[in-house]
């Protein structure tokens, strides 16, 4: 049993939380570079918090430069326990509208060249994504989004693509042939990565638009979003209060806290001393004891 440290990736339309106590930016150092910005650290009541804006304050990075892996590195550095992404989507389904949002148990990612693992060659690992959220966590997080008014779905298959361009109406129609009920830019490699540092992952969709899927009507544009981003903006920063002071006082360990356990393969002996080195608040835990 241990305490609570949420840290929540805040993506297009949410760019602060209000509501931390003692809060205060920290500027934190990883191996893998710079992360997104600052982090803004404080705790609500009995949890701690770090929240992190995705693509830094005034959104100045683009989805494709994100650097995913200093994002999470950063964030497990300073203690978190749990990630909370949010981020707006679009709708692949009539029955998600605008407002609407998604709370995403599956993905599936169609990035190309971001890199994607924090393991390689000197120190193999390959972690299990078959269920790449944490049910406790998305649960939280669905409750709270109803207890901040949003029209909640409990599940969602996320397609990630690359960007920054909107899809092709041929894509668009192709994606709702796989199954898939939101698109987005962003949730790849992130989610691969949150698994990798064994921090339980939960992402919760805001639907902005309907992507470009819906004949006699015109493709999803920067305008349309932004005038739904705002709408959504309230909702989303009650929704994370509203699961911050409902975590119980306690936190259960959860099977992704040891995850590391069963996903590294390189022998000790093997192992790539700088890679190791690299890798001290991702997989330190593990790799004391492998």
């Amino acid at each position: 049993m241990t305490g609570w440290t949420i840290g929540i990736i805040g993506g297009s339309g949410l760019y602060a939380v209000d509501g931390i106590e003692d809060g205060r930016w920290q500027t934190v150092e990883t191996p893998w570079g710079a992360p997104s910005d600052a982090i803004y650290t404080g705790r609500v009541g009995h949890v701690g918090v770090a929240f992190l804006p995705r693509h830094g304050r005034g959104h100045r990075i683009a989805p494709s430069d994100l650097n995913a892996r200093a994002n999470i590195d950063a964030l497990k550095r300073l203690g978190v326990t749990d990630v909370l992404a949010v981020s707006s989507v679009g709708s692949l389904v009539e029955q998600r509208p605008p407002g609407s949002f998604t709370i995403v148990d599956q993905f599936i990612d169609r990035t190309k060249g971001r890199p994607s693992s924090f393991f390689g060659t000197g120190l193999v690992a390959h972690v299990s994504m078959a269920d790449p959220v944490c049910p406790r966590l998305s649960r939280y997080a669905a409750d709270a989004a109803r207890e901040a008014g949003a029209q909640v779905d409990d599940r969602g298959t996320y397609l990630a693509m690359e960007g920054p361009q909107f899809s092709t109406r041929a894509e668009s129609l192709l994606y709702r042939q796989w199954g898939c009920d939101v698109i987005g830019m962003t949730a790849m490699p992130e989610a691969k990565l949150a698994r990798e540092a064994e921090l339980p992952y939960a992402l919760v969709g805001m639907v902005t638009d309907y992507d470009c899927w819906r004949e006699g009507e015109d493709g999803v544009d920067v305008a349309q979003v932004l005038v739904q981003l705002d709408a959504n903006a309230a909702k989303a920063r009650a929704m994370v209060m509203a699961l911050l002071r409902g975590l119980p006082e306690t936190r259960a360990g959860s099977p992704i806290d040891t995850c590391l356990d069963s996903a590294i393969i390189t022998a000790r002996g093997a192992r790539d001393p700088e890679l190791v080195a690299k890798l001290d608040a991702v997989a330190g835990r593990a790799l004391s004891k492998l």
